[in-house]
């Protein structure tokens, strides 16, 4: 096999079971001149599983500005160097941005290599409305900032998408509560591919009994996946069939203004949608 050089890897790795690794994945870690890490000694044991004995540097939210500069040198010189984060797809809520970001600047050659994802993971088993979703990363840790960001989504009609700690799952849960109605169908996975994998789906009011009786349900990593809102549907917003046919005819025999002033009378629909169909039809019209 020829030694690809000079090519910056983002390599994904298991998120729980170490199986769920490409083939593609191990070769590229095998034969890179450098592996970077979020943490060393975590990825140390996936390698050591493997048989992978190469050089290991560090690459976390505290050193990612001096590490892309050093990356950067190092791939000009030829070298090849794969980004692993310490479980699933660097950069989903995990360091790496300002690497990939230098080396798209400094005009390198960066490649993905596939493969497990615990947002996507979750989302395949989710059962809910996921076309569109949002992914939020991580939320606020305090609740009044949490509170604030449930707010501003309460209404949106995507489904959304974030990650949550064992450590701030139940308070999580508990200003959702304040925020959102207790009937908002939502899923909770927890320790995806792992031993103790769990994957619900309830309306937040018993999710929120769920994980307060269930001290296991307040253990792991969580994806917490929040259905959107349902469209409101006003019985007063949209006009019928009958009501347009009406306003069709008036406007084939008077001006727009007459028109929908019968049409209001004859049908009892509002003015400002007849009119505002009214314009539209004669916009229609004209591109025709």
């Amino acid at each position: 096999m020829t030694q690809l050089s000079g090519t910056l890897y983002i390599v994904a790795t298991p998120i729980g079971n170490l199986s769920d690794i490409t083939f593609r994945a191990i070769e590229i870690l095998k034969t890179v001149d450098l592996i970077a890490a979020e943490d060393t000694r975590h990825v140390k044991m996936l390698l050591q599983h493997y048989g992978i004995s190469n050089k290991v540097i560090a690459l976390h939210q505290h050193n990612e500005d001096k590490a892309a500069l050093d990356i950067i040198e190092k791939l000009r010189t030829g070298l090849s160097i794969a980004l692993v984060s310490d479980a699933g797809t660097p950069l989903i809520s995990d360091p790496g941005m300002p690497v990939v970001k230098a080396v798209h600047e400094a005009h390198l050659t960066i490649v993905p290599i596939t493969g497990a994802c615990a947002l996507i993971a979750a989302l395949s088993v989710a059962g809910v409305a996921i076309t569109p979703f949002t992914f939020e990363g991580f939320v606020p840790r305090t609740s009044g900032a949490r509170q604030t960001f449930f707010k501003d989504r309460a209404q949106t009609q995507t489904t959304w998408v974030f990650y949550e700690s064992c450590h701030r799952i139940l308070d999580c849960l508990q200003d959702m509560v304040r925020v959102l109605p207790l009937e908002r169908p939502m899923v909770i996975a927890r320790e995806l591919t792992k031993l103790h994998e769990t994957i619900v789906k309830l309306p937040l009011g018993e999710m929120l009994a769920l994980v307060e009786r269930d001290a296991n349900m307040r253990r792991g990593e969580f994806v917490v996946i929040v259905e959107g809102a349902e469209k409101i549907h006003h019985a007063d917003s949209e006009l019928t069939s009958e009501q347009v046919r009406v306003l069709t005819l008036l406007l084939a025999q008077c001006s727009l203004k007459q028109a929908v002033s019968l049409a209001v009378e004859i049908t009892g629909a509002k003015k400002k949608l007849l009119y505002q169909k009214a314009l539209d039809m004669n916009e229609n019209e004209n591109e025709h």
